[in-house]
């Protein structure tokens, strides 16, 4: 699936031109600027589109536009920077997201970016959904096909859009200019459509497609499942909400051919990514000249700055550390609790750092020597996650980095998302496909459910398989819980354990409606500013001005 969208991206990229208002459309030459753009295809016309080849070519790329979101610095910033469980590190241009000041406004380039490019993905979605029926030369279950890709995958670009924005332009056919008039459609209405959008598409999807990447059946009973859990914390959803999202994540459990991956280290290992636990994931690849401009780059954003430290140089197998996420307190101390019994401290982040390079150093940190002494391949760092005393630490013949030396460039590094398999130590562009839904989270999400019904009972059997999973050999017992503790309170830790930085925790928090209120509890960075009003992101300043009647036809979100 990955190398068949970045074939196509190629040959369609030149045929779609996006305006700055949401969805225009034309098929012509593509602006030279556009981050899928490789090969130039002339002599295309609008009416490409309306030949089989066209036709297929305009679904492929209709998924391409997930990749400007997902698995890039603008995903991380908006779904981790600013929650309770990971803070700024030192490095990157985005603060504003764990801050929340000021410079998070209209004219933010992730704002923009997020607003622009998912309502390209959407107006393709809409060329491809309008040109359905015109389409000679397809059997009518391969254009039933294309046109229910597209209705997901609006589904799925909606309902991003909306957990961010609130009220949106919801544009339902295919736009071919510059459209001035428009106002914002209730965040109620868009999300009525994005259940229509996503009950439409399933009947003509497969139950399981064979190509990953695409959308199916069990991918849409996935996003039906968060759509519904968000859709009853909303003012317009209901309690009866939380029992049809159960309905719909049961169905990923039970009626597909999923399982949880028996260790929680092998869901991160290097070319397990399309595992029995992935629903639904963007996929990437190593060809950067046929990866359209974007390769999965999040092996970036949660490294310490650990190549400027005695012994160590930056090497492939860690990567290139750009210190953008740093692990808060709750995190270490709340989160990761019972490491004797639970495994996913040691299997989420990386303890030791080897030498790459051989001598005698002064050391950083750790104070309890003046100097080591390593030859390459020994342990130059070693970060337990607890206090040592100085006593302990000198008798290591390495650095010995605790909890209380961390700062904003030394601190627990996240290994999930490692790419070793990278051109060359500099490269940012990495292959790994990037998981939106995985089975654990399905687990954990039907059990908010349950719990929301008053079944706390039944929710334990979900929270309990996750939690066995991530036992230490021969612990599974120790890991379980008892109905009496199966409440939200434990959930919001539980989440954290199972998913930690994986791109779930600002619209958790959201959706729990709590998260004003922990990332003041646990984010000392983000609490002296963040308000209620930061339950949305600020519509873009453009995107306003460019509407007849600007701040009065399509006014910008409270607050900002």
């Amino acid at each position: 699936m990955k190398n068949l969208i970045n074939n196509i991206l190629k040959k369609t990229a030149r045929l779609i031109k996006f305006a700055l208002i949401p969805g225009a459309v034309m098929f012509s030459s593509q602006s030279c600027d556009n981050p899928l753009e490789e090969v130039v295809v002339s002599n295309l016309s609008n009416s490409y589109i309306n030949t089989p080849k066209g036709f297929n070519d305009a679904v492929s790329a209709a998924y391409g536009y997930l990749r400007t979101y997902y698995a890039q610095e603008i995903g991380m910033s908006m779904s981790q920077l600013g929650t309770d469980t990971y803070t700024n590190g030192a490095d990157g241009s985005y603060k504003r997201y764990n801050f929340y000041n000021g410079e998070l406004n209209g004219r933010d380039n992730w704002v923009r970016t997020l607003w622009r490019e998912f309502y390209k993905g959407i107006n393709t979605c809409n060329a491809v959904i309008d040109r359905g029926t015109e389409i000679k030369g397809l059997s009518p279950a391969a254009l039933a096909s294309g046109v229910a890709q597209a209705k997901a995958l609006r589904a799925l670009y909606y309902f991003t859009l909306v957990q961010h924005f609130g009220d949106l332009d919801l544009r339902l056919s295919e736009t071919n200019g510059p459209i001035t008039e428009i106002t914002r459609t209730t965040e109620s209405a868009v999300y009525a459509q994005i259940i229509k959008d996503f009950n439409e598409a399933y009947p003509a999807l497969p139950k399981r497609t064979g190509q990953w990447g695409r959308m199916d059946q069990m991918a849409v009973d996935g996003f039906l499942l968060k759509v519904f859990i968000t859709k009853a914390t909303r003012p317009f959803g209901s309690v009866a909400d939380f029992a049809t999202a159960e309905t719909h994540g049961k169905k990923v459990i039970n009626s597909y051919d999923r399982s949880l991956v028996s260790d929680y280290a092998k869901l991160f290992e290097l070319g397990n990514d399309q595992n029995s636990e992935a629903v639904f994931s963007v996929q990437f690849s190593y060809d950067l000249l046929s990866a359209g401009g974007f390769g999965n780059r999040w092996h970036l954003y949660y490294l310490m700055e650990y190549d400027t430290q005695a012994g160590m140089s930056r090497v492939l197998e860690v990567g290139r550390p750009w210190k953008r996420l740093r692990p808060t307190n709750y995190t270490y101390n709340q989160v990761m609790v019972n490491r004797s019994v639970d495994s996913r401290y040691d299997k989420s982040f990386r303890k030791v750092y080897k030498a790459t390079r051989a001598g005698t150093f002064p050391t950083f940190l750790d104070k309890s020597k003046a100097t080591i002494t390593v030859a390459v391949g020994d342990t130059a760092i070693f970060m337990p996650g607890f206090e040592m005393s100085e006593a302990e630490r000198a008798k290591r013949p390495y650095q010995v980095y605790t909890p209380s030396m961390y700062n904003e460039k030394q601190f627990e590094t996240l290994s999930k998302f490692l790419d070793p398999l990278r051109a060359s130590i500099n490269e940012v562009q990495g292959g790994r496909d990037f998981v939106l839904i995985r089975l654990a989270d399905v687990h954990l999400m039907v059990a908010e459910c349950l719990i929301k019904q008053g079944k706390q009972a039944e929710a334990v059997t979900h929270i309990n398989l996750v939690r066995r999973r991530a036992a230490f050999s021969g612990k599974a017992a120790q890991m379980e819980i008892t109905t009496a503790q199966a409440t939200m309170e434990f959930l919001y830790d539980e989440r954290a354990r199972e998913l930690l930085g994986e791109g779930h925790r600002w619209t958790d928090l959201k959706r729990w409606g709590n998260l004003v209120e922990r990332v003041k509890l646990y984010n000392p960075e983000a609490s002296a500013n963040i308000k209620d009003m930061h339950n949305l992101r600020p519509v873009p300043d453009e995107q306003i001005d460019l509407v007849d009647g600007g701040n009065t036809a399509f006014p910008q979100n409270p607050g900002y």
